[in-house]
């Protein structure tokens, strides 16, 4: 009997918590909302610090320039 219980007592205690499937947060499932999560964070890693960001937007800017005008001779 002992054994029963603590057999089913584990069978309920694994069912306990969010499977990827149930649905999350936004409409999305709780895999979903953990991929994206995941995502974010991997893009906010690779982002570059507020100065060094605008100094490659006029680095950019300087380039598209260089190639929209006439050739140079």
């Amino acid at each position: 009997m002992k054994k029963i219980v603590i057999f089913v007592s584990a069978l309920l205690l694994s069912a306990c918590g969010a499977a990827d499937n149930d649905p999350g947060p936004g409409g999305v499932s709780v895999g979903e909302a953990r991929a994206l999560d995941e995502a974010a964070e991997m893009i906010e890693a690779k982002r570059l610090p507020a100065q060094q960001a605008g100094e490659a937007e006029t680095a950019q800017a300087e380039d598209s320039q260089d190639s929209d005008g006439p050739p140079e001779s």
